[in-house]
């Protein structure tokens, strides 16, 4: 597929695939060096993911740089009745970034996994100590990441 885009397109997806800047006019410096302006970038990218050529585009902030640097995945065993309700709850704290069902196990009873991202481990419990308290669901652990490995999207 990406061998039919033409050059400009092509160029825009380079220069867009290590990261755009972290400003007020993120397509600046890529629209200065395709001679198209903010908005064309914008509008080509759009059309390229109506075509289907990309899916979508969107921000990963490196949380770690920014001094975020307590990750923790918080398990929980939520009756199955109760998983779309407590999930939307879940969902609502601002320190949650993934709210997911998954199935259980024989030797795994936890159905509900949520993504807290802090200062510290002590904010991570804190956190999950106020989803237990606003969902009534106390059965949780909290897993926390010991490394985070680097991500990369699709490159040309």
């Amino acid at each position: 597929m990406y061998d039919k885009l033409d050059p400009l397109s092509r160029k825009i997806l380079e220069l867009t695939q290590q990261g755009i800047e972290f400003t007020h006019s993120p397509f600046k410096k890529i629209a200065e060096e395709t001679d198209l302006s903010e908005q064309e970038i914008v509008d080509r990218l759009k059309e390229m993911q109506r075509q289907g050529i990309i899916r979508r585009f969107g921000a990963s902030i490196g949380h770690r740089t920014i001094g975020i640097t307590a990750n923790a995945m918080c398990i929980w065993n939520v009756p199955d009745e109760q998983v779309e309700d407590a999930g939307k709850i879940m969902s609502g704290f601002n320190e949650v970034t993934h709210c997911y069902e998954r199935p259980r196990y024989p030797d795994w009873p936890y159905n509900l996994f949520t993504m807290v991202h802090s200062y510290s481990k002590k904010e991570c419990e804190e956190i999950a100590g106020k989803i237990a308290d606003a969902t009534g669901i106390y059965d949780y652990r909290l897993l926390f990441s010991e490394h985070e490995f680097k991500k990369t999207g699709v490159r040309l």
